[in-house]
Parts: structure tokens; C-alpha cells; sequence
């Protein structure tokens, strides 16, 4: 038993001296790979061991394995043969959204010796949804004195696709007043805007329907259609204005539910009943309606859910005013959210040694990593254990630390070390997170 005992200790010495070497010399640079969604599991990525210059069996005998952020895996890797296979189908709008590239970052590790190798998976979107508009039937109430060229935005349709398989364009059934345009906003998205071609006439047609159409760009394209009700009303001149026509507004991410955004405000200088106005949330995804209200008499805009920063960072709210006479004004309030400390460090052990021979030269006890969520100062990391043991880090990569020995330990005088890993953030106030791990002497 006991030379049993002395040869384990052995091994694991070897283990990790060449743990430490190897993340010394693991390679920075990222190996890219790609998949289109929805490729069925076990479909075959690369031969990894072709990629990784490796023999056949190679990858078996040096424990090669996968690993990823939270151990979600969405690849797995057959030894004998060096294939890199898909886990499972991959939804890229369940992935990412809206987020293009779609990258899913992993790492390639060779426990003997020990090598890291950074690589990313893209998922690559294909038209799989079509345009769709949140509003299926929209109605317009248009005076008959508006003049040609008139522009009235419409709601737009969404696509969970992305890049040329998002919306391309918008088209609506031919008539003798309206047109449309496909216009861009600032974020990339699409809208309709329609455009009057021909004054309209109350007493001769007061009344006009519409089909409005949303094209994206796949190949073969898919599409998606709402009607537009267009209502023709007695002259009321004058549309409600916003003074200013933009909002700009900062607002931390621990904001609590109600939190008073902005007030915006428009005027309309007609009178009577025609100068009265509501307000309300314009072209507003299922995203911005969950997260923001407004009051229709005071304009006020108040926080209608929990802010992250960490998953979105700003948002375009479009707010219209509207008067008794149904002519509208847009003001766009753009919402900037402002990160909080509000994220604890993390430690993600790689490789610990729970048992240490007594008299070895310096030993690595512990591989780990730390991460923060949080942003700039909030998410800078600093390490460290106690100072009356001996043991010291060793900061290997970026983010990486290695737990080694400072000297040769004696079982008679101390057989047992309890090591405190503290990892705290730069943010205010800060934030800390604690590890502990007990070392015995053997």
C-alpha cells in the first residue's frame, strides 16, 4: 500500500510539472471553426487532431477533452479518431439573438503534458423565420389636407434572423395614393414610411385599404404582411411637434421599477379640441414594451422592469404624440444604461491536488481562473491568498493562476494547510468572492 501511495505521489508530480509548462506555452491564438444552425447533432466540425498536428490515438493518450464557459457543451470530441462532432442541433436566434457573429468560444485541453488551445465555433444563421408584425392590422387616420409628399412612418415587422436573412425591404398593394419606402434606423433595423402621392378626398373616398408587405433577403425569400386601414378625416392641420425631436437620458442598471426616466413633451398650435394630445410608445419591439411605460397625458416614461447592463446597454424608444384629430409627431429618447457593480468575482477551478508529498521541490496545487461580468473598473480582478502560508500564485495568462508550493513541506511539523483564495473587483463598493481549499501532507 504504501509503495502504491509513493507511486501515485510520483505521477502527480510529473502531471503537474508539465501542467505548468504547458500553460506557459499554450498558444494565444483563437482556432475558427463554423457550423450553419440547425445541423443535425454529431455532424462532424473538423478532425481536431489533424488541426492540432497530433497522430491517430494521440488525443486519447494525452486525456484530451472540451471544455467551455458554465460546462455548457455544446461540441464533443472522439478520442480515437480526432473528430470534433456537434452535440446537439444549434438554434443561432436561441444563442444569440441579435447578435451577429454568433460565436461560441471553447477550449481544447491536453492534460499529458498539459496544453490549452483557444478556439471558437461560429453558428452561421439561416433564413429559418419569417418577417412578422407584432400590429396585423394598423389604422391611419390621414386629413384630407395633407399635402403630396407627406410622410407617415409605419409599424415595422421583425425577424429573428439576421444580416441578409433579416428584413430587406417593404412593399404595399398597388393604389393611386400611397407608396412606400424602406427606411433604416439607427440601429440597423427597417421600417415602412408611407408617402402621399395624391391629395386625398374625404367626400370622394373616405376610406382605403391597404396590404403592407415585408420582404427579408433570403434565398428564397420569405415574407410577411399586416393591413393598413386608412381613415380619411376632416382638415386638421397641425400635427403635434416635439421639442426636442431627440432625448438623450443616462440611468443605472439598479434603477428601481417606476424610476422616472424623462417627461417629454410636444406642443400643437391648433385649438380646441384639435390641440389636445396623448402620448404612447411608437414602433416599440416586445423588448422595449416590457421594459418602459409611458403615461398618455404627461408624457412621462418610467421604468417598467429591472435594468442589466450586462445584457443590453442602451435602448431607442420611439414615442408618438398624437392629437384628437389623429395627426401624430415622433421623438426618439434614447436610453443609455449605466453599469453597476453588481456582479461578484467568480473562480472556476481547472486542476486541484488535494494531497502533497512532504519534502517535494515546488509543487502546483491548483489551476484556476476568475472572471467578472461586470464592465471597465466594476470588472477588473485582483488575487490573492494569506500571507502566513507557504504557498504563493503564479498569474500564468491572462486571467489564469497556478497555486505552487513555496517551499519543501514537513508532515511532522504541519500536515494540514487550509488555503483562501479571495478574489475581489475594483468596482464601488467592492465586491469579493471567496475559495477555500484544504491541503494535506502526505
Amino acid at each position: 500500500m504504501e509503495v502504491g501511495r509513493k507511486l501515485i505521489c510520483r505521477q502527480r508530480q510529473v502531471f503537474f510539472f508539465f501542467f505548468f509548462l504547458g500553460l506557459a506555452q499554450a498558444g494565444s491564438e483563437f482556432r475558427r471553426y463554423s457550423v450553419v444552425e440547425e445541423t443535425e447533432g454529431s455532424s462532424l466540425v473538423t478532425n481536431l487532431a489533424k488541426d492540432l498536428g497530433l497522430g491517430q490515438g494521440e488525443l486519447s493518450r494525452r486525456g484530451a477533452r472540451v471544455i467551455s464557459k458554465g460546462n455548457k457543451l455544446y461540441l464533443q470530441l472522439d478520442q480515437e479518431t480526432g473528430d470534433l462532432l456537434l452535440n446537439e442541433k444549434l438554434d443561432r436566434e436561441e444563442l444569440c439573438g441579435q447578435t451577429e457573429p454568433c460565436m461560441l468560444r471553447f477550449q481544447v485541453l491536453l492534460e499529458n503534458p498539459l496544453e490549452f488551445f483557444q478556439a471558437e465555433l461560429q453558428v452561421i444563421d439561416i433564413n429559418d423565420h419569417a418577417p412578422v408584425f407584432m400590429d396585423r392590422d394598423m389604422l391611419l387616420k390621414i386629413s384630407e389636407s395633407s399635402p403630396p409628399g407627406t410622410k407617415f412612418p409605419l409599424k415595422n415587422a421583425q425577424d429573428m434572423d439576421v444580416g441578409r436573412n433579416n428584413i430587406e425591404n417593404y412593399t404595399i398593394s398597388p393604389n393611386s395614393y400611397f407608396r412606400v419606402l424602406t427606411r433604416k434606423r439607427s440601429d440597423g433595423r427597417k421600417y415602412p414610411e408611407l408617402v402621399l402621392d395624391k391629395v386625398l378626398d374625404r367626400e370622394e373616398e373616405p376610406e382605403l385599404r391597404l396590404t403592407l408587405t415585408a420582404q427579408d433577403g433570403g434565398s428564397p425569400p420569405r415574407f410577411g404582411t399586416a393591413q393598413v386601414s386608412i381613415e380619411v378625416m376632416d382638415i386638421n392641420d397641425n400635427a403635434p411637434e416635439f421639442e426636442p425631436p431627440f432625448y438623450r437620458v443616462q440611468i443605472p442598471e439598479d434603477s428601481p421599477i417606476g424610476y422616472l426616466i424623462v417627461k417629454v413633451s410636444a406642443t400643437d398650435i391648433d385649438i380646441g379640441v384639435n390641440r389636445e394630445i396623448s402620448y404612447s410608445l411608437f414602433q416599440a419591439s416586445e423588448e422595449i414594451s416590457k421594459t418602459f411605460e409611458i403615461n398618455a397625458m404627461t408624457g412621462e416614461i418610467r421604468l417598467k422592469k429591472q435594468l442589466d447592463f450586462e445584457t443590453t446597454q442602451s435602448y431607442e424608444v420611439n414615442i408618438e404624440a398624437r392629437d384628437t384629430g389623429s395627426l401624430s409627431g415622433k421623438c426618439t429618447v434614447l436610453t443609455q444604461v449605466m453599469d453597476v457593480n453588481d456582479n461578484a468575482p467568480e473562480v472556476t477551478m481547472s486542476a486541484l491536488t488535494r494531497q502533497i508529498p512532504e519534502n517535494s521541490p515546488e509543487t502546483v496545487v491548483a489551476v484556476f481562473s476568475v472572471s467578472d461580468l461586470d464592465s471597465e473598473e466594476n470588472g477588473k480582478i485582483s488575487c490573492y491568498i494569506q500571507d502566513d502560508l507557504p504557498f504563493f500564485l503564479k498569474s500564468s495568462m491572462e486571467n489564469f493562476y497556478t497555486l505552487v508550493t513555496e517551499r519543501p513541506l514537513d508532515r511532522e511539523t504541519r500536515a494540514e494547510y487550509n488555503v483562501t483564495i479571495t478574489v475581489t473587483d475594483s468596482g464601488t463598493p467592492r465586491l469579493k468572492t471567496e475559495h477555500n481549499i484544504t491541503v494535506l501532507v502526505s
